[in-house]
Protein backbone atom coordinates (compact mmCIF):
# COMPACT_ATOMS: atom_id res chain seq x y z
CA UNK A 1 0.00 0.00 0.00
CA UNK A 2 1.48 3.33 -1.03
CA UNK A 3 1.88 6.04 1.61
CA UNK A 4 0.76 9.51 0.68
CA UNK A 5 3.72 11.77 1.56
CA UNK A 6 1.55 14.86 1.94
CA UNK A 7 -0.81 13.03 4.31
CA UNK A 8 2.14 11.76 6.41
CA UNK A 9 3.59 15.25 6.70
CA UNK A 10 0.19 16.62 7.67
CA UNK A 11 -0.17 14.01 10.43
CA UNK A 12 3.28 14.81 11.83
CA UNK A 13 2.49 18.51 11.77
CA UNK A 14 -0.77 17.86 13.65
CA UNK A 15 1.04 15.80 16.30
CA UNK A 16 3.57 18.60 16.83
CA UNK A 17 0.76 21.11 17.26
CA UNK A 18 -1.03 18.88 19.78
CA UNK A 19 2.21 18.39 21.71
CA UNK A 20 2.80 22.15 21.77
CA UNK A 21 -0.67 22.95 23.08
CA UNK A 22 -0.47 20.21 25.73
CA UNK A 23 2.79 21.68 27.03
CA UNK A 24 1.33 25.20 26.87
CA UNK A 25 -1.74 24.10 28.83
CA UNK A 26 0.45 22.46 31.49
CA UNK A 27 2.56 25.61 31.82
CA UNK A 28 -0.60 27.71 32.11
CA UNK A 29 -2.03 25.50 34.88
CA UNK A 30 1.25 25.58 36.84
CA UNK A 31 1.49 29.36 36.39
CA UNK A 32 -2.05 29.89 37.64
CA UNK A 33 -1.40 27.65 40.66
CA UNK A 34 1.73 29.59 41.54
CA UNK A 35 -0.11 32.89 41.12
CA UNK A 36 -2.97 31.82 43.38
CA UNK A 37 -0.85 30.25 46.09
CA UNK A 38 1.99 32.72 45.84
CA UNK A 39 -0.14 35.77 46.61
CA UNK A 40 -1.29 34.14 49.81
CA UNK A 41 2.23 33.32 50.91
CA UNK A 42 1.57 29.60 50.45
CA UNK A 43 4.06 27.87 48.19
CA UNK A 44 3.39 24.61 46.40
CA UNK A 45 6.93 23.57 47.42
CA UNK A 46 8.64 23.74 50.84
CA UNK A 47 9.97 27.24 51.53
CA UNK A 48 10.92 29.79 54.18
CA UNK A 49 8.29 32.52 54.64
CA UNK A 50 9.42 36.11 55.05
CA UNK A 51 7.11 38.33 57.13
CA UNK A 52 7.80 42.03 56.60
CA UNK A 53 7.09 44.40 59.50
CA UNK A 54 7.60 47.83 57.96
CA UNK A 55 6.67 51.30 59.16
CA UNK A 56 4.13 52.14 61.82
CA UNK A 57 2.39 49.11 63.32
CA UNK A 58 -1.41 49.33 63.38
CA UNK A 59 -4.16 46.89 64.38
CA UNK A 60 -4.20 45.08 61.03
CA UNK A 61 -6.59 42.16 60.53
CA UNK A 62 -4.89 41.33 57.22
CA UNK A 63 -1.51 40.78 58.89
CA UNK A 64 -3.11 38.68 61.63
CA UNK A 65 -4.62 36.42 58.96
CA UNK A 66 -1.27 36.11 57.18
CA UNK A 67 0.34 34.88 60.41
CA UNK A 68 -2.51 32.42 61.04
CA UNK A 69 -2.20 31.10 57.47
CA UNK A 70 1.56 30.57 57.92
CA UNK A 71 0.97 28.62 61.12
CA UNK A 72 -1.32 26.22 59.24
CA UNK A 73 0.70 25.99 55.99
CA UNK A 74 2.68 22.73 55.96
CA UNK A 75 4.88 23.96 53.09
CA UNK A 76 6.33 26.72 55.31
CA UNK A 77 9.33 25.19 57.07
CA UNK A 78 10.57 28.32 58.87
CA UNK A 79 9.84 32.05 59.17
CA UNK A 80 12.12 35.07 58.86
CA UNK A 81 10.63 38.25 60.34
CA UNK A 82 12.17 41.26 58.57
CA UNK A 83 11.67 44.32 60.78
CA UNK A 84 12.10 48.01 60.03
CA UNK A 85 9.60 49.71 62.33
CA UNK A 86 9.54 52.33 65.12
CA UNK A 87 6.50 50.58 66.64
CA UNK A 88 2.91 51.76 66.80
CA UNK A 89 -0.16 50.70 68.76
CA UNK A 90 0.13 48.31 71.69
CA UNK A 91 -2.66 46.13 70.29
CA UNK A 92 -1.12 45.93 66.82
CA UNK A 93 2.25 44.93 68.28
CA UNK A 94 0.59 42.39 70.57
CA UNK A 95 -1.18 40.79 67.59
CA UNK A 96 2.14 40.30 65.77
CA UNK A 97 3.87 38.94 68.87
CA UNK A 98 1.13 36.44 69.62
CA UNK A 99 0.85 35.39 65.97
CA UNK A 100 4.58 34.68 65.80
CA UNK A 101 4.48 32.70 69.04
CA UNK A 102 1.69 30.53 67.59
CA UNK A 103 3.86 29.85 64.54
CA UNK A 104 6.89 29.10 66.73
CA UNK A 105 5.09 26.16 68.35
CA UNK A 106 5.75 24.12 65.18
CA UNK A 107 8.22 26.11 63.06
CA UNK A 108 11.44 28.00 63.86
CA UNK A 109 11.09 31.78 63.75
CA UNK A 110 14.03 34.19 63.47
CA UNK A 111 13.88 38.00 63.42
CA UNK A 112 16.17 40.32 61.47
CA UNK A 113 16.13 44.00 62.47
CA UNK A 114 17.36 46.17 59.62
CA UNK A 115 17.05 49.94 60.07
CA UNK A 116 14.91 49.93 63.19
CA UNK A 117 13.12 47.56 65.52
CA UNK A 118 12.16 49.88 68.35
CA UNK A 119 9.32 49.79 70.87
CA UNK A 120 6.46 47.92 69.15
CA UNK A 121 8.94 46.84 66.47
CA UNK A 122 10.98 45.24 69.24
CA UNK A 123 7.86 43.54 70.60
CA UNK A 124 7.51 41.93 67.16
CA UNK A 125 11.14 40.75 67.36
CA UNK A 126 10.45 39.18 70.76
CA UNK A 127 8.07 36.77 69.03
CA UNK A 128 11.07 35.10 67.35
CA UNK A 129 13.35 32.35 68.67
CA UNK A 130 16.45 34.36 67.75
CA UNK A 131 17.05 38.04 66.97
CA UNK A 132 19.64 39.47 64.58
CA UNK A 133 20.39 43.18 64.12
CA UNK A 134 22.83 45.19 62.06
CA UNK A 135 25.69 46.99 63.81
CA UNK A 136 23.84 50.30 63.60
CA UNK A 137 20.23 49.13 63.71
CA UNK A 138 18.13 50.93 66.31
CA UNK A 139 16.34 48.76 68.84
CA UNK A 140 15.00 48.91 72.39
CA UNK A 141 12.82 51.90 73.31
CA UNK A 142 11.09 49.70 75.88
CA UNK A 143 8.24 51.84 77.12
CA UNK A 144 4.67 53.03 76.57
CA UNK A 145 3.40 56.51 75.79
CA UNK A 146 0.08 58.33 75.57
CA UNK A 147 -0.11 61.68 73.79
CA UNK A 148 -3.01 64.09 73.58
CA UNK A 149 -3.02 67.62 72.05
CA UNK A 150 -4.65 70.50 73.90
CA UNK A 151 -5.85 73.76 72.26
CA UNK A 152 -7.63 75.52 75.12
CA UNK A 153 -5.29 78.58 75.16
CA UNK A 154 -5.56 78.97 71.39
CA UNK A 155 -9.37 78.77 71.62
CA UNK A 156 -9.37 81.44 74.33
CA UNK A 157 -7.22 83.70 72.17
CA UNK A 158 -9.55 83.51 69.19
CA UNK A 159 -12.71 83.62 71.34
CA UNK A 160 -14.00 80.09 70.85
CA UNK A 161 -15.38 77.92 73.66
CA UNK A 162 -16.77 74.38 73.90
CA UNK A 163 -20.16 73.57 75.47
CA UNK A 164 -20.19 70.12 77.02
CA UNK A 165 -22.52 67.99 79.15
CA UNK A 166 -21.21 64.62 80.37
CA UNK A 167 -22.22 61.88 82.77
CA UNK A 168 -19.01 61.85 84.82
CA UNK A 169 -15.85 63.99 85.18
CA UNK A 170 -13.61 61.53 83.34
CA UNK A 171 -16.00 60.84 80.45
CA UNK A 172 -14.66 61.95 77.05
CA UNK A 173 -11.23 62.79 78.37
CA UNK A 174 -8.63 63.85 77.79
CA UNK A 175 -10.17 66.59 75.69
CA UNK A 176 -8.25 68.93 73.36
CA UNK A 177 -10.62 71.71 74.48
CA UNK A 178 -9.52 71.85 78.15
CA UNK A 179 -6.39 71.25 80.25
CA UNK A 180 -5.99 67.69 81.53
CA UNK A 181 -7.19 67.33 85.11
CA UNK A 182 -5.13 65.57 87.78
CA UNK A 183 -7.72 62.78 88.04
CA UNK A 184 -7.62 62.23 84.28
CA UNK A 185 -3.82 62.22 84.26
CA UNK A 186 -3.79 59.64 87.06
CA UNK A 187 -6.32 57.38 85.33
CA UNK A 188 -4.23 57.39 82.15
CA UNK A 189 -1.05 56.76 84.16
CA UNK A 190 -2.63 53.62 85.65
CA UNK A 191 -3.41 52.37 82.12
CA UNK A 192 0.11 53.21 80.89
CA UNK A 193 1.71 51.42 83.84
CA UNK A 194 -0.37 48.32 83.15
CA UNK A 195 0.71 48.20 79.48
CA UNK A 196 4.31 48.90 80.51
CA UNK A 197 4.27 45.98 82.96
CA UNK A 198 3.04 43.73 80.14
CA UNK A 199 5.82 44.95 77.82
CA UNK A 200 8.52 44.46 80.46
CA UNK A 201 7.10 41.05 81.31
CA UNK A 202 7.56 39.66 77.81
CA UNK A 203 11.02 41.25 77.54
CA UNK A 204 12.09 39.56 80.76
CA UNK A 205 10.54 36.23 79.80
CA UNK A 206 11.78 36.07 76.21
CA UNK A 207 15.28 37.50 76.83
CA UNK A 208 15.85 35.72 80.17
CA UNK A 209 16.78 38.93 82.01
CA UNK A 210 17.25 39.37 85.72
CA UNK A 211 15.23 42.16 87.41
CA UNK A 212 18.40 44.28 87.46
CA UNK A 213 19.11 43.67 83.77
CA UNK A 214 15.50 44.49 82.90
CA UNK A 215 15.58 47.76 84.87
CA UNK A 216 18.76 48.80 83.04
CA UNK A 217 17.14 48.57 79.57
CA UNK A 218 13.55 49.67 80.26
CA UNK A 219 13.94 53.43 80.62
CA UNK A 220 12.76 54.06 77.06
CA UNK A 221 16.09 54.71 75.35
CA UNK A 222 17.13 53.18 72.03
CA UNK A 223 20.31 51.19 71.43
CA UNK A 224 22.40 50.36 68.40
CA UNK A 225 22.79 46.73 67.43
CA UNK A 226 26.30 46.70 68.90
CA UNK A 227 25.07 48.16 72.20
CA UNK A 228 22.15 45.70 72.33
CA UNK A 229 24.37 42.59 72.31
CA UNK A 230 25.83 42.88 75.86
CA UNK A 231 22.42 44.00 77.13
CA UNK A 232 20.93 40.72 75.80
CA UNK A 233 18.32 42.53 73.70
CA UNK A 234 19.52 40.79 70.52
CA UNK A 235 21.38 37.53 70.00
CA UNK A 236 23.84 38.36 67.23
CA UNK A 237 24.82 40.89 64.60
CA UNK A 238 23.92 40.06 61.02
CA UNK A 239 21.24 39.99 58.34
CA UNK A 240 19.00 37.57 56.49
CA UNK A 241 21.83 35.34 55.25
CA UNK A 242 23.01 34.90 58.84
CA UNK A 243 19.46 34.00 59.83
CA UNK A 244 19.31 31.38 57.06
CA UNK A 245 22.67 29.96 58.17
CA UNK A 246 21.37 29.69 61.75
CA UNK A 247 18.22 27.92 60.56
CA UNK A 248 20.37 25.43 58.67
CA UNK A 249 22.80 24.79 61.52
CA UNK A 250 20.50 24.82 64.54
CA UNK A 251 17.12 23.85 63.10
CA UNK A 252 18.20 21.63 60.18
CA UNK A 253 16.33 23.79 57.66
CA UNK A 254 17.80 23.38 54.16
CA UNK A 255 19.75 26.47 53.09
CA UNK A 256 18.58 25.94 49.51
CA UNK A 257 14.92 26.48 50.39
CA UNK A 258 13.55 29.59 48.66
CA UNK A 259 12.59 32.57 50.82
CA UNK A 260 9.10 33.77 49.84
CA UNK A 261 7.38 36.96 50.99
CA UNK A 262 4.26 35.94 52.89
CA UNK A 263 2.36 39.02 51.73
CA UNK A 264 3.50 40.77 48.56
CA UNK A 265 0.44 42.97 48.18
CA UNK A 266 0.60 46.68 48.90
CA UNK A 267 -2.85 48.20 49.27
CA UNK A 268 -2.05 51.81 48.33
CA UNK A 269 1.28 51.95 46.45
CA UNK A 270 0.35 55.24 44.73
CA UNK A 271 -0.43 56.98 48.03
CA UNK A 272 2.79 55.67 49.58
CA UNK A 273 4.86 57.02 46.68
CA UNK A 274 3.07 60.38 46.87
CA UNK A 275 3.76 60.65 50.62
CA UNK A 276 7.41 59.82 50.01
CA UNK A 277 7.74 62.48 47.27
CA UNK A 278 6.00 65.26 49.18
CA UNK A 279 6.97 64.57 52.79
CA UNK A 280 9.84 62.09 52.56
CA UNK A 281 7.84 59.63 54.70
CA UNK A 282 5.79 56.78 53.21
CA UNK A 283 4.07 56.17 56.55
CA UNK A 284 3.10 59.76 57.40
CA UNK A 285 -0.62 59.01 57.11
CA UNK A 286 -0.26 56.16 59.60
CA UNK A 287 1.65 58.37 62.04
CA UNK A 288 -0.97 61.10 61.87
CA UNK A 289 -3.80 58.63 62.50
CA UNK A 290 -2.23 57.04 65.60
CA UNK A 291 -4.26 57.40 68.76
CA UNK A 292 -4.45 55.74 72.16
CA UNK A 293 -1.77 53.86 74.09
CA UNK A 294 1.34 53.51 71.92
CA UNK A 295 4.59 51.58 71.92
CA UNK A 296 6.35 53.93 69.51
CA UNK A 297 9.74 55.57 69.14
CA UNK A 298 8.95 58.94 67.57
CA UNK A 299 11.57 61.62 68.32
Amino acid sequence: MAIDVDELLARRKLKRRLAFWRVAALVLVVGLALAVFGTKGEGVLPHIARVNIDGVIMDEKKREKVLDDIAEDHTVKAVIVSIDSPGGTVVGSEIIYQGLRRIAKDKPVVAVISGMGASGGYIAALGADRIYARDNSLTGSIGVIFQSPEFSKLMGTIGVSMNEVKSAPLKGGPSPFEPMSDDMRQSIKVMIDDAFDWFKGIVQERRKLTPEELAAVSDGRVYSGRQAIPLKLVDALGGEQDAIAWLEKEKKIGKDLPVVDADKNKEFPFMEKAMAMVFGDTHLADRLSLDGVLVLWQP
